[in-house]
């Protein structure tokens, strides 16, 4: 899970580590210092940040390297999800490092490319970001243009959201179904008591979901009976919906709990 600001906050009202615990598997939560950005938000803007073993992008890499030698995890069952920044920084860790992970989710995030320095992140936050040259797929192409196959990912994203302009989804949508070469007409929608889920498969499954969620802001859905835990970890951007997002991606990642 890539969290920037508040990770243990997050971790409480979202129940990753109690997941975790019950189900057998490691978590890692990459933090930002306020040295490195005032708002402790990971720079995922900035080209210099999220370029291929440099940066942040190299410290969060080498985290994960650290994790899997030291808990003999099993490389090919990596998954990586991230809010907000921690979402736009998925997405560049996904562009970057592919074959690492089996599974990403960029929840309330960015689309790789989407920005060059904070002003105009903020711009592409609040009105939309603008493709650059060559459309979205290339932003992640040109980063990665050995790669064939590529892991399955989840976007996620509230309708209400203010800080990060549900515009800026369709951008990762458009992004990641043109890097693994699907049209976007193949997909099917459906309509669900949280909101709306589209989804586009291949023959060897699921290649990209998108979960847009009614009546929530900006933030990670968790079940509305959780909600009361939610306002007592003092997290703003965990959010009650009629959807979890922490069971839902465990669910297809594969996560169960352990036979006994």
């Amino acid at each position: 899970m890539v969290a920037d600001k508040h990770p243990k906050a997050l971790d409480s009202a979202a129940g990753f580590s109690k997941l975790a615990k019950e189900r057998g598997f490691v978590l890692l939560y990459p933090e930002q210092r306020s040295a490195n950005n005032s708002q402790r938000c990971f720079n995922w803007f900035r080209p210099s940040a999220v370029a291929r073993d440099r940066g942040e992008m190299l410290s969060i890499k080498q985290m994960i390297e650290h994790a899997c030698e030291r808990h003999r995890i099993d490389r090919s069952r990596i998954f990586i999800a991230g809010l907000s920044a921690g979402g736009a920084m998925t997405a560049a860790l996904l562009a970057n490092y592919p074959p690492m992970f089996a599974g990403a989710a960029i929840i309330a995030g960015m689309p790789v490319g989407s920005a060059r320095d904070a002003m105009s992140a903020l711009r592409a936050m609040k009105s939309g970001a603008t493709p650059p040259p060559g459309g979205w797929g290339r932003a992640v192409t040109k980063i990665s243009s050995e790669v064939k196959a590529w892991p399955a990912v989840t976007i996620w994203q509230g309708m209400d959201d203010r800080t990060v302009n549900p515009v800026n989804a369709s951008a990762c949508i458009a992004q990641w179904l043109e890097v693994q070469g699907i049209d976007e007409g193949s997909g099917r929608a459906a309509e669900k008591p949280w909101g709306r889920l589209q989804s586009w498969r291949a023959a060897d499954g699921l290649k990209l979901a998108f979960y847009s969620v009614r009546n929530m802001g900006h933030g990670l859905p968790i079940k509305m009976r959780d909600a009361a835990k939610s306002r007592r970890s003092g997290d703003p951007y965990v959010i009650a919906a009629e959807i979890s997002a922490p069971a839902e991606l465990l669910r297809l990642w594969g996560l169960k709990r352990p036979m006994l």
